[in-house]
């Protein structure tokens, strides 16, 4: 294997092509647990008949865990909707229509979103009684079984050189509330800055699926704190606003 070429740097792992294969290197001490659980989550995705990229081989480089796949040719949707502005409308189309087929399709053996979010909260630091009220507000809130994907971003979707979609970063995969993960989406564009974005986002899944925006905007206070468990210091301010004024939502 030739790690000669870098796609993508990331906190905790690079990502290399050598020829057709792609290879995320994960840094030194990275859980081999998580390596782990992150490729078992995309094998179950593609068993799902999800499009992902086929995992080959889980292997050990330089003392570093790296998993292996197929190199995917094409553009992320994030990069299209740079390049080719005009097509705005249809690329964020493809994007929510990929979440809503994601959704209706059955991967029971997935971490429970619910149990993660609860272990989540309770990294965060936050005072007791925040703590309290937020898991009084994931209870209340229905629990489903929908495939969630965890960081459904328009990075992690790649446009193929056929024009068919595949998507990237199983991570974070659980079964869960649908409404949960199109909150964390929400979210993504949010941190990003593109708020623009966001709204149209939302609009358009409300729009699709007959869903209520109050019941998306339920869940965002608790994805918030979900994400405070690991965030750097920028983005852990505005979280925190959102985590605190739970009214607002």
């Amino acid at each position: 294997m030739r790690l000669d070429r870098i796609i993508a740097v990331r906190n905790d792992k690079t990502v290399y092509k050598d020829r057709n294969r792609c290879l995320k290197v994960f840094r030194s001490g990275y859980s081999k647990a998580d390596v782990l659980s992150e490729a078992l989550n995309q094998a179950r995705a593609e068993q799902a008949g999800i499009p992902v990229p086929k995992i080959r081989e889980i292997a050990v480089i330089d003392g570093k865990w790296t998993i292996v796949s197929d190199y995917v040719t094409g553009k992320t949707l994030a990069r299209l909707l740079v390049e080719e502005k005009e097509k705005k409308k249809e690329y964020t189309e493809l994007f929510v229509d990929l979440q809503i087929d994601l959704f209706s399709k059955k991967c029971p053996l997935l971490t429970n979103l619910r149990d993660k979010m609860r272990r989540k909260i309770a990294e965060t630091g936050l005072d007791e009684e925040l703590c309290s009220r937020l898991y009084e507000r994931l209870e209340a809130l229905p629990e489903h079984d929908k495939l969630c994907h965890g960081d459904f971003d328009l990075s992690n979707v790649i446009l193929t050189d056929e024009g068919t979609p595949c998507i990237l970063d199983w991570a974070h995969a659980t079964i869960g509330n649908a409404s949960a993960d199109v909150a964390q989406t929400y979210l993504l564009f949010r941190l990003k800055g593109d708020i623009p974005g966001a709204e149209n986002y939302l609009k358009l899944f409300c729009q699709k699926t007959g869903t209520a925006r109050e019941y998306v905007e339920k869940w965002m206070p608790i994805v918030a704190a979900c994400r405070m468990a690991k965030c750097n210091e920028k983005e852990r301010g505005v979280l925190y606003s959102w985590v605190n004024s739970p009214d607002k939502y």
